[in-house]
């Protein structure tokens, strides 16, 4: 599952972050591919300088590129909470990931001032005044490569609300993500793709010169013999010399008396017999 944070600063995105981090999410902020630019270029990672690194790199190249490089950071199978998504081009590089779902975190603009200031990083804005201008300056911008917070909040798929106090928000984030689970698919292969899967790692253990195959029994659905092509047991392995057809390369259908190599189909059957295990068709 991977759940994008959006919202107004100090809105508590990072704080519902690190709530999730703790239930087994990773935190991944797109704002980290701007502190990673930055820090190359020496620059001091001041929010004047990170909102203009990073409308220079969705203009140069593509307003969703922080999306994109951050996709790549990703791993199959892992939960992740994503911030800092401030542009549509995000939102939509984002909706390409399976299971991704953006929630909208709103926080009354006094309420996140207050919290601005007692967190006291260098570069923002000391009085209201000015905090309301960056604000409106983030929201809109007919440039497409730079800030539009305010369609990014319309393209929200769930809102969640921090204006009490933590509890409060903490207790509304579970209820979020129980509603997000049940809409959460897990991506599992079929019966048949699975055991197929199985057997072609199977076949890697085939030391055939001419091709590599692997075979399973399965019953019920469980797995309970394997094979794979090859000399049989107590003969020099094929690709050392075992089989003098298959180390000739010998054109297909020509010299199968010679083959002295097993099936797969064989090997597995074999072991069944081998270790007394009765497959109920032979």
């Amino acid at each position: 599952m991977i759940i994008g944070l959006t919202g107004e600063n100090c809105a508590g995105k990072d704080t519902l972050a690190e709530y999730l981090q703790k239930k087994g999410f990773h935190h991944l902020s797109l704002s980290d591919v701007i502190r990673d630019a930055l820090a190359e270029e020496g620059k001091p990672l001041t929010r004047e300088n990170l909102v203009a690194k990073g409308n220079e790199l969705r203009a140069k190249f593509g307003s969703g590129v922080l999306a994109q490089r951050l996709a790549l950071q990703m791993q199959k199978g892992k939960h992740y909470t994503v911030v800092s998504i401030r542009n549509p081009a995000e939102v939509e590089e984002l909706k390409k990931l399976p299971d991704f779902k953006l929630v909208y975190i709103y926080s009354d603009p006094h309420t996140r001032f207050v919290r601005m200031k007692s967190r006291g990083r260098d570069g923002d804005p000391r009085t209201f005044d000015a905090f309301t201008r960056l604000e409106s300056a983030e929201a809109a911008n007919k440039d497409p490569s730079m800030q539009q917070l305010k369609i990014v909040i319309g393209l929200a798929d769930k809102r969640l609300d921090n204006t009490g106090d933590l509890k409060l928000f903490y207790d509304a984030a579970d209820h979020l993500l129980s509603e997000l689970s049940s809409e959460f698919k897990v991506d599992r292969p079929t019966w048949d793709q699975y055991f197929m899967s199985i057997a072609q790692v199977i076949s890697s253990r085939s030391n055939c010169m001419k091709r590599q195959v692997g075979a399973v029994i399965v019953r019920d659905k469980r797995i309970v013999s394997t094979g794979y092509n090859g000399t049989p047991r107590g003969v020099k392995n094929c690709n050392e010399g075992g089989c003098k057809r298959c180390n000739s390369f010998a054109e297909s259908g020509t010299r199968l008396d010679e083959c002295i190599c097993s099936h797969a189909e064989e090997n597995a059957i074999v072991h069944f017999v081998f270790f007394f295990i009765d497959i109920g068709c032979c």
